[in-house]
């Protein structure tokens, strides 16, 4: 889920630190910059992430200052000495995707785009993904089965979802990592899990060919063998599909790409490896 070296629970964005802290954004930063007080890591993506240390260090800090000693004081004793636990770093909560699911519920575009912003404002891409956008497609897809969600609303949700990102996934093929190739077979339009999938796999250093849902087979195996990825990974929802996997799994049987397959509807296949549970944890299976 995260890149290698991150510290468990790294997952706050520097905006939210600050609203936990309440100390200014400007300030955060001087201190890590003059006193190495924050050691934010870094995402494959480059944005620094911060943990629940950083949050009790920042606390800390303002204690001790709040005492009367000078700001580098204050840091030197913070950096040597044990800091109480001031703070816990949870997943991002449901409730911070309460506003997100209200507005696209509404079919209210601008209000749903900026509450997304929000959550990326305080938490990292991976927690939005995994604690906020997962559980909600699944309330979405469960209301509309239920006939509590319209056709209108979970197209719309969606479509603004796939959006946001599809600009997450921005540069996703950059690097020097392996490579992997995504796709839906043929009908498969659902290819919003495998996106999930690809930005989590991303964070693991590996770049990614997205070809998407509705992938005609042969298009498939002649990507694979033109680019020559590490990866093949196809996403299924309805069974029927597998066919369409197994016949692609057939005709990459003689390179050394691995077939992966996956989603709701994924069953073991000849020539192909199984993925299953969340596409955080499909993606670190595939990264090992």
């Amino acid at each position: 889920m995260y890149t290698v070296g991150m510290t468990e629970g790294a997952q706050l964005r520097i905006g939210e630190v600050a609203r936990r802290t309440g100390v200014a954004t400007e300030l955060l930063r001087a201190w890590e910059r003059r006193y190495g007080l924050l050691t934010p890591t870094r995402t494959a993506s480059g944005y620094r992430l911060y943990s629940s240390d950083d949050v009790d260090r920042v606390g800390r800090m303002r204690e001790l200052l709040g005492s009367g000693l000078s700001a580098a004081e204050a840091a030197r004793q913070t950096l040597v000495e044990p800091a109480p636990q001031l703070a816990e770093i949870a997943p991002a909560p449901a409730s911070a995707g309460a506003e997100l699911r209200a507005a696209l519920e509404r079919l209210d575009d601008a209000t749903a785009q900026a509450a997304f912003d929000r959550l990326l404002a305080d938490y990292s891409a991976a927690a939005v993904l995994e604690d906020v956008v997962l559980p909600l497609l699944r309330e979405l897809g469960d209301g509309w089965e239920r006939g509590e969600i319209s056709v209108a609303q979970e197209h719309f949700a969606s479509s603004l979802l796939r959006g946001r990102l599809l600009g997450l996934a921005r540069g996703w093929d950059l690097g020097s990592g392996p490579r992997a190739v995504l796709a839906c077979p043929p009908d498969e339009r659902h290819d919003l899990g495998l996106v999930i999938f690809g930005l989590a796999l991303r964070e693991h250093g590996w770049r990614i060919t997205f070809l998407g849902a509705d992938s005609p087979p042969e298009t498939v195996v002649d990507t694979v063998r033109r680019i020559a990825p590490a990866a093949v990974v196809l996403a299924v929802a309805d069974p029927v599909r597998l066919e369409d996997v197994e016949w692609i799994a057939a005709e990459l049987a003689d390179l050394s790409a691995t077939v992966w397959v996956g989603g709701s509807g994924a069953e073991p296949v000849a020539g192909a490896r199984l993925l299953t549970g969340s596409p955080f944890e499909a993606a670190a299976l595939v990264a090992r």
